[in-house]
């Protein structure tokens, strides 16, 4: 299974959800599917369609640049985060 770690500012918007979830999947679509059964409605805050992430989400397996089609392993380690800006 795969290491997930959250934001903070997506945390805060699950009370009582976790930083860490351990999440089966291949491919880091599904493995976003399985996240939305843990923390329901989560996969709502991060796809903008069923086949592309909000423009403001990156999504980063094993510290690699991923999209939805990015293979995920079983000991990978995905962490969704979200975009900064500022000036």
């Amino acid at each position: 299974m795969a290491t997930v770690l959250l934001p903070a500012s997506l945390i805060a918007l699950f009370p009582g959800t976790t930083k860490r979830h351990e999440v089966a999947g291949e491919s880091v679509a599904a493995v976003i599917d399985g996240l939305d059964v843990a923390v329901p409605g989560v996969r709502d805050r991060l796809l903008e369609t069923s086949t592309s992430l909000r423009p403001h989400i990156n999504v980063f397996v094993d510290g690699q640049p991923a999209d939805l089609t990015t293979a995920v392993g079983a000991a990978a380690v995905v962490h969704v985060l979200p975009a900064v800006s500022g000036g």
